[in-house]
C-alpha cells in the first residue's frame, strides 16, 4: 500500500467535500472553492470528517495515482480552510515591485519593467520598505496556481550563485559562489 494514499484525510469543520459522478471532488470552504477530476478507477469515500481514497489493484498505474490523488485532495482541503502564502523578495539595487490591482509591475535592472497580469484566485500585494528588500505576497487557495504564478515572477531573474541577485524566496538559502578572484 502506499503510505501517502492510505492515510485518511480530516475534513476540518466548515469545509465540505462531495464526490460527483464518481470522478469528480468538489471542496468547498470559507476560502473558496475547488474542484479535481479524479480518475474513474480510483475511489473516493466521504464518511463523516475523514475522506478516504482506495485503489481497485495493485497495478502500477493504480500505485502512482493512489498517493497522488489524496496528496492532491489534502491540499484542496488546506486550501479552502487556511489558505496558502507565498513570499517573494528582490534583491538587488534598483529592483522593484509594484502593484495596480492584478497587474505586477516589476523593474529589474531590465530596459523595460516587466507588466504581469494574475490570475484573479491569487491576492497580490506588494511591500517596498526603506533599508529592506521590496517583497511580493501572494495568497490563494489553489496550491498548484500559486506555486505556478511564483515560478513565473521568479523566472524573470532568478538569483544568481556570485553575488545573490534576484527574485528568491523569503528565507531561501542560495549557494553562493567564490568568484574567480578567491583562486589566486
Amino acid at each position: 500500500m502506499s503510505r501517502i494514499g492510505k492515510l485518511p484525510i480530516n475534513i476540518p469543520t466548515g469545509v465540505t467535500v462531495t464526490v460527483s459522478n464518481e470522478n469528480l471532488v468538489t471542496v468547498k470552504g470559507p476560502k473558496g472553492e475547488l474542484t479535481q477530476e479524479v480518475n474513474p478507477d480510483i475511489k473516493i469515500n466521504v464518511e463523516g470528517a475523514e475522506v478516504t481514497v482506495t485503489r481497485p489493484s495493485d497495478a502500477k498505474e493504480y500505485r502512482s495515482l493512489h498517493g497522488l490523488y489524496r496528496a492532491l485532495i489534502q491540499n484542496m482541503v488546506i486550501g479552502v480552510s487556511e489558505g496558502y502564502r507565498k513570499e517573494l523578495e528582490l534583491v538587488g539595487v534598483g529592483y522593484r515591485a509594484s502593484n495596480q490591482g492584478q497587474v505586477l509591475e516589476l523593474s529589474l535592472g531590465y530596459t523595460h519593467a516587466i507588466f504581469l497580469q494574475l490570475p484573479k484566485e491569487i491576492k497580490l500585494e506588494t511591500k517596498s520598505e526603506r533599508n529592506k528588500n521590496p517583497l511580493i505576497i501572494l495568497e490563494s487557495c489553489d496550491k498548484q496556481l500559486i506555486g505556478q504564478v511564483c515560478a513565473k515572477i521568479r523566472s524573470f531573474r532568478k538569483p544568481e550563485p556570485y553575488k545573490g541577485k534576484g527574485i528568491r524566496f523569503v528565507g531561501e538559502q542560495i549557494r553562493r559562489k567564490s568568484g574567480k578572484a578567491a583562486g589566486k
